[in-house]
């Protein structure tokens, strides 16, 4: 985004600088190939206040270097060690562009990033991002990275930097893509997952839809409905369904490190792409696994149209979505009502959804009465 970049030569002054070496004034410009540098340079300044409104404690250099720079000292972390991910938005792109609305999508590209982040207990410093396109549009783009800023202020990080790419050829005129990168840190002592034994609690934080993972899925649903993403939601006459699927990833720093602070948290798993079957093992030690309760996992009503439209069977949905579950939280069982307070008291409505046991020969993550809880095949 800065776009890290130079002071670009305006179209005139490489039309004298041609004429003055005896070269023809009238050839080919990187504009005739599809890449416009003004808009490159207007699209800059477009976003700069935005980067500005995520600055924090360490990030006090401004936009337009080659580099983003961060003073990890600022911060105050005595012993840190330092964390770093990545992870893009997938097809839901697709259906923003299809549905022409670009404002959310940068919130789902910070949300995957830092919300994998906290699961180490980190947290997240600064963030850059990635954005190509076929042909650039100024006002989508600032959109996007409009959406990215706002992200980046809920988790409290630093938007420090970028990189803008207009591709003609690669992506058709009205596409782009989307690729988030952050950094956090976490004191030594408080690397996450640590003491998960048998009986901790397993407790689960809402998520506010699909999130940004099987939408591949989704995607082929809609299209098997005929419906369009400016018809009314079947689940929810209030809203389109093309605003529906786009409401953005939530971001759970603020609870999450609150807990981390508390010295309450486990473990955390972020229910991504694989859902609650393949996400809560990933934090597990070897030999345990998790009971889950589902009476305490009610789809939500996108889901359960999406499962019904689908034709799909209640193991498949739940290896492949969150299922309401955007987040859950190992605590011991003493500290659970202590826990519960805590991410009371930072926003969260947290859910009992289970208990650390022993694997034995079962699977890792053992779901009572799946089926006939969300009336699925």
């Amino acid at each position: 985004m800065v776009r890290l970049l130079f002071a670009a030569l305006s179209e005139a002054d490489i039309s004298k600088s041609s004429q003055a070496d005896g070269r023809r004034s009238n050839g080919l410009t990187y504009k005739d190939a599809g890449v416009d540098i003004d808009a490159g340079n207007a699209l800059v300044e477009a976003i700069k206040p935005l980067a500005k409104s995520t600055g924090r404690s360490g990030a006090d250099s401004a936009l337009g270097g080659f580099g983003g720079l961060f003073d990890l000292k600022a911060t105050g972390y005595k012993d840190p060690v330092l964390v770093a991910g990545n992870d893009g938005v997938g097809t839901k792109l697709l259906v923003a562009i299809e549905a022409e609305r670009h404002d959310t999508v940068g919130i789902d590209l910070v949300a995957m990033c830092v919300n994998d982040l906290v699961v180490q207990g980190a947290e997240p410093l600064f963030f850059l991002d990635y954005f190509a396109t076929g042909k650039l549009s100024i006002e989508a783009a600032t959109s996007v990275i409009s959406g990215i800023a706002a992200g980046c202020r809920e988790a409290g990080c630093a938007l420090i930097g970028g990189e803008t790419a207009e591709m003609p050829g690669l992506y058709g005129e009205n596409e782009y893509d989307l690729a988030g990168f952050s950094v956090g840190a976490v004191e030594r002592d408080e690397i996450l997952p640590r003491n998960i034994v048998i009986g901790d609690i397993v407790l689960g934080l809402p998520s506010s839809g699909f999130h940004s993972n099987g939408y591949s899925l989704v995607r082929k649903v809609v299209e098997g409905t005929g419906l369009k993403y400016d018809d009314p939601a079947p689940f929810d006459s209030s809203k389109s369904l093309g605003e529906a699927l786009l409401t953005p990833t939530r971001i759970y720093i603020k609870p999450c490190l609150a807990l981390v602070k508390a010295d309450l948290a486990h473990g955390f798993a972020h229910i991504t792409g694989g859902g609650l079957l393949e996400n809560i093992p990933r934090v597990l030690p070897k030999g345990l696994a998790v009971d889950l309760n589902a009476d305490a996992l009610p789809l939500p009503p996108i889901m359960t149209w999406l499962g019904e439209a689908g034709g799909m069977s209640a193991v498949e949905m739940a290896r492949t979505f969150n299922c309401g579950i955007g987040m859950t939280v190992i605590v011991s069982a003493e500290n659970e009502q202590a826990a519960m307070n805590v991410l009371s008291e930072n926003g969260e409505q947290p859910r009992r959804l289970g208990t650390i046991s022993e694997q034995g020969d079962g699977e890792s993550v053992r779901i009572s009465q799946l089926t006939e809880s969300w009336g699925l095949a």
